[in-house]
């Protein structure tokens, strides 16, 4: 498991472009970096929306907004098209990032158990430092924690 105050696990995935993106690109800045389930679910479009919805004062605060899922760059794209987020998606559709951040769990569903995402977002430093990690988030609320969160520190 990852801790508060050790260095974020670098990674490079595809962007809803096809382009190469990896977490060491965006050293100098503060990076949001939240793992969701699925394009186009309800709570995951939601989570999306809300983060989108607050990009701009991300951006004012010098904070990057990163979502990761399994869906293929293909899927992020029409994903980020169809709701108009101006934010990077990144495709792990072998769990490379998933599972380095310790994201990929049991969970239970209508009592019946399986693998899959848990909903997690980690906040990190301009140096690439974990500030915060915020598992089993809400989808509804989790943008605006980050950002009272980023705010605090300022």
């Amino acid at each position: 498991m990852l801790d508060i105050g050790k260095i974020a696990p670098d990674f490079t995935l595809p962007d809803k472009g096809g382009n190469e993106r990896s977490l060491s690109d965006f050293r100098g800045k503060k990076v949001v970096l939240y793992f969701y389930s699925k394009d186009n679910t309800s709570g995951c479009t939601r989570q999306a929306n809300a983060f989108a919805a607050l990009y701009e004062e991300f951006k004012a605060l010098d904070a990057e907004v990163i979502g990761i899922s399994k869906d293929s760059a293909a899927s992020h794209a029409k994903f980020a098209e169809k709701h108009s987020l101006p934010f990077v998606l990144l495709a792990d559709p072998e769990r490379q990032a998933i599972e380095a951040y310790g994201v990929w769990q049991e969970k239970k569903l209508y009592g019946k158990v399986n693998m899959g995402v848990v909903r997690t977002t980690f906040i990190i430093d301009e140096n690439g430092v974990i500030l915060k990690i915020m598992p089993k988030v809400k989808p509804d609320t989790n943008a605006a924690d980050v950002l009272a969160f980023l705010k605090d520190l300022q």
